[in-house]
């Protein structure tokens, strides 16, 4: 009896090759925030093997210390909101609407399949490639420069990948730090928030090491819908600051524009179904424009990291000298509204104070 024919053997496709390197990944994830979080539940879903590990610990198991309390209704439930002293009672709806319960877990990440390390360095030392999204550029320099952070453990053979927003100094110091050690370091901070977070819809701004970006782009390509390699490093971060500088702007005169509509007897809503049809149509007026419209600030981006951002690229452009006075009277608006307390909560908030103010920064 003759043998049974042999089966010609599948070809790997380009698809299936990528889906193994990612099965064979091992990443540490360093910093579970509100983008953090959703970066590192997507390269759970994708078949990546995750450490994670978080700076404050509360964040993982601990509610907010509560200063204050008061009771407010909604509908038929009377519920307890925690507010900072700092807050004006004026701006308590806004706030309860937005913050309620407010919790930091990990848990729904380790029941996706992640690991928690001790420390940053810990992390390190169990993952070949290590990706940080951290709040400022103190808490960047903390992750890597501290005890039990990342330089303890990094060295040949490992990457370090910082998706936070910074300025170029402290890439390069990262960068420098990192690079004597024998690692390899790339910046990769991002364009996005929370949504195209969890979607997988960022832009990603590296710069640094072409090869370890070579080696991330497996994870790049899960975490965002494009990536850009910049060259030398610190041309992420500043192309991140030059983005956010103008976003920010952007909300200020959107605000204005919906204080202005209806201090003159317009309806804001017409107005929002007006620029949502002309040549200024975008995404962020027509995400932001009904939730703002309804006083609801969901943090999807913080005000505070918007303005940090503000003030990194108004440095920026002294070190440039390149007269940035629309971005100036932008950030003034936004450290109003942290001076209200209000920095917690979307950087859309920013309407609330310019419409206590007439519409005026």
């Amino acid at each position: 009896q003759p043998p049974p024919p042999r089966l010609p053997r599948a070809r790997k496709t380009k698809q299936s090759s990528s889906r193994e390197r990612e099965a064979a990944m091992e990443v540490g994830f360093l910093g579970l925030g509100i983008m953090g979080k959703a970066m590192a539940a997507n390269l759970l879903r994708h078949g990546f093997r995750v450490t994670v590990w978080n700076r404050t610990l509360s964040k993982v198991r601990d509610a907010p210390p509560i200063r204050r309390s008061i009771r407010l209704r909604f509908g038929q439930i009377d519920r307890s909101i925690h507010m900072p002293c700092s807050v004006p009672f004026c701006f308590y709806p806004i706030i309860s609407r937005t913050c309620g319960d407010f919790c930091w877990q990990c848990d729904e990440l380790v029941a996706m399949g992640a690991a928690v390390g001790d420390t940053p360095a810990s992390v390190v030392a169990k993952c070949k490639y290590t990706i940080a999204m951290l709040s400022d550029p103190s808490a960047a320099l903390s992750v890597v420069f501290d005890k039990d952070g990342v330089l303890e453990q990094i060295g040949e053979g490992k990457g370090y990948v910082d998706m936070s927003t910074v300025d170029a100094a402290t890439s390069c110091k990262i960068s420098e730090a990192v690079k004597q050690k024998g690692g390899a370091f790339v910046e990769a901070p991002v364009s996005g928030s929370k949504k195209p977070a969890e979607d997988g819809q960022l832009v990603i701004l590296a710069a640094g090491d072409k090869a370890l970006y070579d080696d991330m782009v497996p994870a790049f390509d899960v975490l965002g819908k494009k990536s850009f390699f910049l060259g030398e490093m610190g041309n992420g971060a500043k192309m991140k600051l030059v983005v956010n500088m103008i976003m920010g702007s952007m909300m200020n005169a959107f605000s204005e524009g919906l204080c202005l509509a209806d201090k003159s007897g317009l309806s804001p809503q017409t107005l929002l179904d007006v620029l949502d049809l002309g040549a200024i149509a975008n995404p962020m007026f027509k995400m932001k424009g009904p939730s703002m419209l309804q006083g609801s600030y969901n943090p999807a981006f913080p005000l505070k990291h918007q303005q940090k951002d503000m003030r990194l690229a108004l440095s920026l452009g002294d070190e440039n000298a390149v007269s940035m006075p629309v971005a100036a009277a932008s950030n003034e608006a936004f450290k109003k509204a942290r001076s209200l307390g209000l920095g917690d909560l979307d950087f859309s908030v920013v309407h609330e104070v310019l419409k206590g103010t007439g519409g005026s920064g």
